[in-house]
C-alpha cells in the first residue's frame, strides 16, 4: 500500500504518513526497534510538514516514538519525547482533556522507572486531579493512576502511603 500511496501522490500526503506510521507500528511490534523507529520518524515528519507541529497525528507518532525508545532502553529521551507530545496535546486538547490525564500516567509510570520520584508522583497526582473533575463517578483510569501512585510509594518504601493507594485503586476495580 505504501508503494501505491508513493506513487500516486505527489510529494507528501496523509495516505503516506497514515501508512508510514502503521508500518512503523507493525514493524515495532514485531520486534524491529530500529526499522519502526525510521518508519515512524519519517511519518513524524511529513506530518509536521503537512500539518504544523500543534496537531494529534504529530502527538500521536511522537507517543509511538517514545514507546519504540523505551524498548531499547533509552529511558530518557523518551520522556522528552513523551513530555513534547503532552505539550501538544494540552494545546490541542486543552488541559482537562481524560487523553492528557492518561499521557499524565504514562509519563508518571516513565518517570518511575527513572527513579525520578517525585517527578512521577507530581505527573501521577496532576492525571488523577484531571480524572477526579471529569468524572463524578469512579472509573478505570482513576484506578489505574492510584494503583501507579501505589508502586511509587512501594519502590521508596513507603509501605503504609503504597497499601492506601492500592487499596483505593481495588475498591474500584471491583
Amino acid at each position: 500500500a505504501l508503494r501505491v500511496y508513493r506513487r500516486a501522490s505527489e510529494g507528501d500526503s496523509a495516505k503516506v504518513a497514515n501508512a508510514l506510521s502503521g508500518l512503523g507500528t507493525a514493524l515495532y511490534q514485531q520486534g524491529l526497534q530500529d526499522r519502526a523507529m525510521r518508519k515512524m520518524e519519517e511519518a513524524y515528519e511529513m506530518f509536521r510538514r503537512l500539518f504544523g507541529d500543534d496537531h494529534e497525528q504529530v502527538a500521536t507518532l511522537l507517543n509511538n516514538m517514545a514507546l519504540v525508545l523505551r524498548s531499547q532502553g533509552r529511558g530518557a529521551e523518551s520522556l522528552a519525547m513523551q513530555e513534547k507530545a503532552l505539550d501538544i496535546g494540552r494545546r490541542i486538547l486543552g488541559s482537562d482533556h481524560d487523553d492528557i490525564s492518561r499521557s499524565l500516567g504514562n509519563l508518571g509510570m516513565l518517570y518511575a522507572e527513572q527513579g525520578m520520584f517525585a517527578e512521577a508522583i507530581a505527573r501521577y497526582e496532576e492525571g488523577l486531579s484531571i480524572v477526579r473533575r471529569n468524572h463524578a463517578e469512579r472509573n478505570a483510569q482513576e484506578g489505574q493512576i492510584l494503583a501507579g501512585l501505589g508502586d511509587v510509594y512501594r519502590v521508596q518504601g513507603k509501605v503504609v502511603d503504597a497499601l492506601g493507594m492500592y487499596k483505593k485503586a481495588l475498591r474500584i476495580f471491583r
